[in-house]
C-alpha cells in the first residue's frame, strides 16, 4: 500500500518536477516582408527563440514548389527588460524576382519551417501604379482596422503597406511579449506585401531596440530614415523622434537633416525627376493637425516644422526644406484621427486655385492617418482649427492610395466604424513637379 502511495505521489508532483525545462523554440514565427530597394528583391524577416538556420524555400505559383532557396543570417537580439529575453531575427534577401510575379514561400531550417505564404514581386517599371494601405498609431490592444486589412490583404488589393510609426503599444512592453504578440497579429499581412515602416514616439523605449531589430528597412540606419523608389514615386522615411528623444544623440537631428537634403537633391536631378517625379515623405509627428491634445503639431513652432532653438548648434525644422525640393505628399501618423489639410507651407495655404486646390497646388499636401486603433482610442479636434483644415474625422480607420501615373495620385480615407465606407477622397494633380522657383 505504501509503494502504491508513494507512485501516486510522484505521478502528482511529475509536472513540478519538470517545470524548470524551458521548451525549445525552433519554430518560425512573426513572418513579414520589406522592400530593399533593389528592382527584382524581396526581404524575408522572421523570429526563433532559440538559434537554427534562416533559409527561405519559395517557386512561382503554379509551377515546381520550392525549386529555389536562399540563404540568410540571424542576429541575436536582447531585450533591455528585466528578464533580458533573447530572440534570434532572421533575415533572407531574394534576388532576381521576375515583376509582377506571384511566389510561394516558406522560411525556416530543418529545425522548423513557417506556414506556406505567397507575395507579388514588385513591377519594376516606372510605368507601375502601385496601391497602398497606410496608417499609424496600430496596436496589440484594440486594433479595430487590423481584421479589415488583414482580409483585404489577402484578397490582393495592396501592394504596400505603409505603417507610420507607433507599433503594438508598445513592443518593449511585458519583457518584449507584446511585441512579439503584434508581430504574430500582422503577419497575416506582412507575409503577404512588403510592410515598410518608420519609428514613432511609441517606440523610444531601450533607443528604439525592439523597432530597430525587428523591423528590416533598406539602407544602414536600422529604419530610422531611408529611401527608396517603386512606380513613378520616390519615397523618403524619417524619424521625426530625433527632435524630442535628445538623450539618444542629438547628433542625430543633423545627421538626418544633412540624409534628407543630400537624398532630395538626388532626387531632383532631372534625369531622376523625370522617372519618379512623385516625391512622397513619411514621418510619425505631423508638422500641422487640429487636435485639442497640445501635441507638437498644434503649436506654431512645431519642432518638426520648425526645427530647435534651445538645442547648440540650432536644430533645423523640415517644412523649409521639402518646401524648397518640392516634395508633393507628406503622410504623418500620431494624431489618433484622420485630418486632411489643404496645400499649405508656412501656416497658410496655398491652392492650385479656388476651384481646384489639389490641382497643381503651390505646397505640399499634408494626409494625418493615425487612427487604426489602439488602446488609446481616438482623439479630439479643436472645435476651431486653421484654415488649412480641408476634412476631419475620429473614425477608427485607414488610408488607401495609389500613384496612378506621372501626374495623377489618389487618396482616400477608410472609416472602419462605417462598415468599410469610403468617407473622404482626393485626387491630387501634379502637370509639373520638381523645386520651387529660386530653389535650383
Amino acid at each position: 500500500m505504501e509503494l502504491v502511495y508513494t507512485v501516486c505521489l510522484l505521478f502528482s508532483l511529475s509536472p513540478w518536477l519538470v517545470l524548470g525545462l524551458p521548451p525549445i523554440w525552433t519554430q518560425p514565427e512573426q513572418v513579414h516582408l520589406s522592400y530593399p530597394g533593389v528592382p527584382g528583391s524581396m526581404e524575408v524577416t522572421w523570429t526563433t527563440f532559440n538559434k537554427t538556420g534562416s533559409t527561405v524555400e519559395y517557386g512561382l505559383l503554379g509551377g515546381r514548389l520550392f525549386d529555389m532557396s536562399a540563404q540568410g543570417n540571424s542576429t541575436l537580439f536582447v531585450d533591455s527588460g528585466d528578464e533580458k529575453r533573447a530572440m534570434y531575427i532572421h533575415r533572407v534577401v531574394l534576388t532576381s524576382l521576375k515583376p509582377g510575379a506571384v511566389y510561394v514561400y516558406h522560411c525556416g531550417s530543418d529545425e522548423g519551417w513557417s506556414d506556406l505564404f505567397y507575395f507579388t514581386a514588385l513591377n519594376d517599371s516606372v510605368h507601375f501604379s502601385p496601391k497602398f494601405a497606410l496608417y499609424g498609431d496600430l496596436g496589440n490592444e484594440n486594433p479595430q482596422s487590423l481584421a479589415r486589412l488583414q482580409k483585404e490583404t489577402q484578397q490582393g488589393m495592396y501592394d504596400v503597406i505603409l505603417h507610420i510609426g507607433d507599433f503594438a503599444y508598445d513592443m518593449h512592453e511585458d519583457n518584449a511579449r507584446i511585441g512579439d504578440e503584434f508581430m504574430r497579429q500582422i503577419q497575416s499581412v506582412a507575409a503577404y506585401v512588403p510592410y515598410m515602416t518608420c519609428p514613432g514616439n511609441h517606440e523610444s523605449t531601450y533607443n528604439f531596440s525592439n523597432y530597430r531589430n525587428r523591423f528590416s528597412m533598406p539602407g544602414q540606419t536600422e529604419g530610422l530614415w531611408y529611401s527608396w523608389n517603386l512606380g513613378p514615386a520616390h519615397f523618403i522615411s524619417l524619424s521625426t523622434e530625433v527632435y524630442f528623444y535628445l538623450d539618444f544623440g542629438q547628433e542625430l537631428i543633423f545627421r538626418q537633416f544633412e540624409w534628407l537634403e543630400k537624398d532630395l537633391k538626388e532626387a531632383n536631378r532631372p534625369e531622376n525627376r523625370a522617372v519618379h517625379p512623385w516625391i512622397i515623405t513619411m514621418g510619425h509627428r505631423p508638422m500641422y493637425c487640429s487636435d485639442d491634445d497640445q501635441d507638437d503639431c498644434t503649436k506654431f513652432d512645431s519642432y518638426v516644422r520648425l526645427g530647435r532653438n534651445d538645442t547648440k548648434p540650432l536644430a533645423p525644422g523640415l517644412e523649409d526644406l521639402f518646401y524648397r525640393y518640392g516634395v508633393d505628399l507628406e503622410l504623418w501618423a500620431h494624431e489618433h484621427t484622420y485630418e486632411r489639410l489643404w496645400p499649405v507651407y508656412g501656416d497658410k495655404v496655398h491652392n492650385g486655385s479656388a476651384e481646384q486646390p489639389y490641382v497643381n497646388p503651390k505646397a505640399p499636401v499634408h494626409i494625418i492617418t493615425g487612427s487604426a486603433g489602439c488602446r488609446e482610442r481616438t482623439d479630439r479636434f479643436n472645435p476651431n482649427p486653421k484654415d488649412w483644415s480641408a476634412f476631419r474625422s475620429t473614425d477608427y480607420g485607414y488610408t488607401r492610395m495609389q500613384v496612378v501615373n506621372t501626374t495623377h495620385l489618389y487618396l482616400e480615407q477608410v472609416s472602419d466604424d462605417q462598415n468599410g465606407n469610403v468617407i473622404d477622397s482626393i485626387w491630387l494633380v501634379k502637370e509639373k513637379h520638381g523645386l520651387q522657383p529660386g530653389c535650383e
